[in-house]
Parts: structure tokens; C-alpha cells; sequence
């Protein structure tokens, strides 16, 4: 991603083509949540980020099918990436949905509306345009919080 990034050494790593399958799928439960006002199919995909947001990206159901089904299929070798950059990226799409939840609990209806289609924009950046913006808030905050010339932990 960058060198701020490069200097950090991810223990585990993963496919980067992973995120972007799941991106898919997620765009469209969103855009099916959007279209439906279905709080229960935002519920669903607030579940899926919590996993990918507690456990890790690899652990999410949309993880197992593009290991089970899609990733054998592919004749490229895989592109391995930080597993962080797309675990925050989950929490930012788990604080989507939870706001979400929250406008719909409470009966605000555009509270609903507006965190859904932030959530849904931003899979869809995701899927089409290989464009993570919770990777690159990530990498953002990561250079905030290291003043420069400061050594990483694995300087």
C-alpha cells in the first residue's frame, strides 16, 4: 500500500482478491438492504463485520466461499496483502451498520438510509474499482500517529 505500510510486518497476510469478493457480495446485500429498508439483512451484514472486524477478514462467511469456490478456480497466483488495512476497513463497515441499526431502532429513517449507503458506496469502491477506504484510513491514521523519522517496531 505505502511505505508506512511496507515497514510494518503483518503476521498473517491474505489474498488480496479475498477482500475484493466480499466487497462484491456485500455491495449487493447493502444495495438489497437499501432497496428493501430490511433491517434484518443489515443485522446479517453487521454480523459478518463483526467477525471480520474481531477475528479477521479471513474468518468472515464471504471468506469461506472464495476459499472453497472462487480462489480454486483462479489461474493467478495469489497477491498476498496486510490482513489489517482490510480488518479496520471491517470495523468501519461494522460502525455503518451499527449506526444503521441504531436510526432504524430508534425510528429515524434517514439515519438508516445515509449508513447503509456509506456502507454500500463504499463496498462498491471496493468492488469495481479495487479502491479499499478503509485500507486507505487506515494507512491514513497510521501516519498520523507515527511522527516522522520515528522507527517502527520492526526498524
Amino acid at each position: 500500500m505505502t511505505k508506512v505500510l511496507a515497514r510494518e510486518i503483518a503476521v498473517d497476510s491474505i489474498d488480496a482478491r479475498g477482500p475484493r469478493f466480499a466487497a462484491s457480495l456485500t455491495t449487493i446485500v447493502l444495495a438489497f438492504a437499501l432497496v428493501t429498508s430490511n433491517i434484518w439483512i443489515v443485522i446479517a451484514q453487521a454480523v459478518i463485520f463483526a467477525i471480520g472486524a474481531i477475528k479477521g477478514p479471513q474468518f468472515t462467511p464471504y471468506a469461506f466461499i472464495f476459499r472453497k469456490f472462487i480462489r480454486p478456480r483462479l489461474k493467478s497466483t495469489a497477491n498476498m496483502e496486510d490482513v489489517r488495512p482490510p480488518q479496520f476497513a471491517q470495523s468501519v463497515g461494522l460502525l455503518f451498520a451499527l449506526a444503521a441499526i441504531a436510526g432504524n431502532t430508534i425510528g429515524i429513517e434517514p439515519i438508516f438510509m445515509v449508513a447503509v449507503s456509506f456502507a454500500l458506496a463504499a463496498a462498491f469502491l471496493n468492488a469495481v474499482f479495487n479502491f479499499c477506504l478503509g485500507c486507505e484510513l487506515y494507512v491514513l491514521l497510521l501516519r498520523l500517529r507515527l511522527p516522522y523519522g520515528q522507527k517502527t517496531r520492526t526498524s
